[in-house]
């Protein structure tokens, strides 16, 4: 018998009542994109405080064995913690 299990998507959901769907890995961060936002996956907070973030992977697996093959989707939801969104200002002369 063989499986391939595959992402098909990750939901997060942010804790300020929004949620982000992300079909790809995304782009890791670099210090040269500063504070640009994801450009495919990404979540910005409009207010300071402490969010409970949740991931819910989506993953659909193929099997074939025994003469049969099918396909099984399935989803994994996990708390991923409390992110602390806090508020900088700038000042200038």
């Amino acid at each position: 018998m063989t499986a391939t299990a595959v992402v098909d998507r990750i939901t997060w959901t942010m804790g300020d009542g929004a949620t982000v769907t992300c079909t790809r890995p995304g782009t890791p961060y670099t210090p040269a994109r500063g504070a640009q936002p994801s450009p495919d996956c990404g979540h910005t907070y409009t207010r300071p405080g402490v969010y409970t973030v949740s991931a819910a992977t989506h993953w659909t697996v193929t099997w074939a064995g025994g003469g049969q093959t099918g396909l099984l989707e399935a989803t994994r939801t996990t708390t991923v913690g409390d992110i602390r969104a806090g508020e900088m200002q700038a000042l200038t002369s």
